[in-house]
């Protein structure tokens, strides 16, 4: 079997800067544990699965560890394959995910992603977050997905070094760190997640999905500019439409060709 495989660093304009994903265009799903095994193969932050379903796509998504339900990166790299290669022209597209359907716009600058918010609550600093992240965070919010540490300055996320180990025996899949931004950018963050096998993620759409309603509610405002502050770095422009929340970012493709199975 010879599947067509594309990898495109997304929520970027420039090769080698965002989050590459690969995308992968199937004629039906395989077995869960053949796909976890190529997304083991590919050895990316995330694997997209591509399976066509009428004018729409199905779409999963797997780390080199695990199956995830939701990812904005491979998602917007999946639209850039659909858009670009698959169906030239395509203004347009509906992907079927395990978080519902999903839509990407095209837009002048790339697309536009329209996830689910996930709204989060503040909690008193879970035992053994603070002593991972190296720091103690101002505030602590949880939802069912991840942690979000609140830091006091931008110096101080870009100097974290985590303890991953440590990071990876908490009782939620991953930390975001955020702050408020620059000149440039109204809020910045990082994103840690070892036990799905990505110690710091480049760029995470689905992080978003917890930033956007937080800092809508502490700027007073419902439109952002975001940098994620990871070594590869990348841009997301953001916005909270009642419970949605729109991720706007460029794609740049790196490779395309064929996997042999």
């Amino acid at each position: 079997m010879r599947i067509p495989i594309y990898q495109v660093d997304a929520f970027t304009a420039q090769q080698f800067k965002g989050n590459p994903a690969a995308v992968m265009l199937l004629g039906h799903f395989l077995d869960d544990e053949i796909l976890q095994a190529i997304a083991a193969e590919n050895n990316l932050a995330e694997t997209a699965f591509l399976v066509a379903d009428g004018a729409d796509y199905r779409l999963r998504w797997f780390t080199p560890n695990v199956e995830v339900p939701l990812c904005g990166h491979a998602t917007l790299a999946s639209a850039a394959v659909v858009m670009e290669r698959l169906e030239p022209g395509r203004q347009e597209v509906i992907f079927h995910s395990a978080s519902g359907p999903l839509r990407v716009s095209k837009t002048t600058i790339g697309y536009v992603l329209n996830f689910p918010e996930r709204p989060s609550e503040c909690i008193p600093t879970p035992r053994g977050l603070a002593e991972a992240l190296g720091v103690i965070p101002i505030e602590v919010y949880s939802n069912a997905f991840n942690y979000m540490a609140i830091l006091e300055s931008l110096e101080i996320l870009k100097s974290l070094t985590p303890d991953m180990a440590a990071l990876a025996r908490l009782d939620r899949n991953g930390v975001i760190v955020t702050t408020l931004g620059d000149e440039t950018f109204d809020f910045i963050s990082r994103y840690f997640a070892p036990v799905k096998g990505i110690p710091e993620d480049p760029v995470t759409g689905a992080a978003h999905c917890m930033l956007v309603p937080y800092w809508a509610k502490r700027l007073g405002k419902s439109e952002f500019r975001a940098y994620q502050a990871s070594k590869r770095g990348g841009e997301v422009l953001c916005r909270l439409v009642g419970d949605r929340v729109e991720l706007e970012g460029a794609c740049v493709f790196y490779l395309e060709g064929e996997a042999s199975l």
